[in-house]
């Protein structure tokens, strides 16, 4: 049995559709181009038959992957807090000498520290979970471990 994928509805939403178009309009494109292709004749030397094949099996292995996350997938919901921090927990973290930053904790698929989402896998996902407003946190870094004091959980 394979790890649970942690997603919000946010994030479950967005590979739905995602599935959606890779297997309708995505799809029909791929089917279109690779009708198109064998029309012209000799595959062997026809660069958009060749083309058309390998984005198909891209096409089918994305499909695959997102079915599979689905299949595994626990939804994050909203709950009310409990004071520690869990997974879709938002915590504001501060770093000795740095300003207050906020961030959402998340399953690893949709992780995107850019903005603002952590996975609970990650050093500093490890370090956060289970504390408590006030805690410092010690996780390793590339540069070292760092201290974050929790400022804030919703």
């Amino acid at each position: 049995m394979s790890q649970p994928n942690y997603l919000t509805p946010e994030g479950e939403a967005k590979l739905q559709a995602e599935l959606e178009d890779l297997k309708g309009p995505r799809r029909e494109e791929l089917a279109a181009r690779l009708r198109s292709a064998i029309q012209m004749g000799d595959l062997s030397e026809n660069a958009d038959y060749h083309k058309a094949k390998e984005d198909q099996g891209f096409l089918e292995g994305r499909i695959q992957e997102i079915e599979a996350i689905l299949r595994n997938s626990v939804i994050i919901e909203k709950t009310k807090s409990t004071g520690v921090v869990a997974i879709g927990s938002h915590i504001t973290i501060q770093e000795e000498g740095f300003d207050p930053e906020t961030y959402h904790l998340v399953g690893p698929t949709e992780a995107d520290p850019r903005k603002g989402k952590i996975s609970h896998e990650s050093p500093i996902g490890k370090a956060l979970i289970d504390k408590k407003v006030g805690d410092v946190a010690e996780a390793e870094a590339p540069g070292g471990k760092i201290k974050l004091k929790i400022l804030k959980i919703e």
